[in-house]
């Protein structure tokens, strides 16, 4: 009886898994277009400060990402309501809308994806790097964002953790008195986002 090379096996069980991955992903499509439910959304944020964190959250607005997995392209965006900013004080967040992030002027804070490093799985969980812009009151800042996604059949699930150095972009220093803060705030971002479209690359 003939005896297979178990190295040759391996290849073989190589190219099937290979194989399978590539052929999950329709052949012509060349543009994928994700929509982000709010409801399904959650932006919390941290501010650290001599005497404690500050927790709170934002609310989505409104999201749809396009990706082009051949070029790694990307566009679309996420919008933030800035109006929606709170942190459980109401004096607090009075004085943040008010006179730090200005959210009767600047009502939205926006994302602007513009590349992707990183293969985005037909299924599976994989690490992104988001490339993009960052709209912060009215002014756009270049920015990377690791993005952890999880693919599944017409959705997609992203976690993304990152640091908005807020006081180097312009934004008021909302230290007072002996109340130091941090010159940055931590977001932390989850969101469920649904397949809308995909364009074909023959359009």
């Amino acid at each position: 009886m003939r005896r297979e090379n178990p190295k040759s096996t391996a290849a073989h069980t190589a190219l099937l898994i290979l194989a399978a991955a590539i052929a999950a992903w329709p052949a012509d499509a060349a543009e994928m277009t994700w929509a982000f439910a709010a409801p399904q959304s959650q932006v919390h944020w941290t501010l650290d400060s001599t005497l404690h964190e500050v927790h709170g959250t934002f609310k989505l607005k409104s999201g749809t990402i396009t990706f082009d997995p051949a070029t790694g392209k990307a566009g679309g965006a996420l919008v933030i309501d800035a109006t929606s900013g709170e942190s459980g004080n109401e004096s607090r967040d009075r004085r943040m809308h008010s006179s730090i992030i200005e959210s009767q002027k600047y009502t939205e804070i926006v994302f602007r994806p513009e590349r992707v490093e990183g293969a985005l799985p037909a299924q599976g969980s994989a690490t992104l790097q988001v490339h993009g812009k960052f709209k912060l009151m009215n002014s756009e800042h270049d920015i990377t964002i690791p993005v952890t996604v999880e693919s599944r059949p017409g959705q997609i699930i992203a976690d993304a953790k990152f640091t908005v150095p807020y006081i180097k972009w312009g934004v008021k220093n909302p230290s007072v008195m002996f109340l130091r803060v941090a010159d940055h705030v931590d977001v932390q971002l989850h969101s469920v986002g649904h397949a809308a479209t995909a364009v074909s690359a023959s359009k």
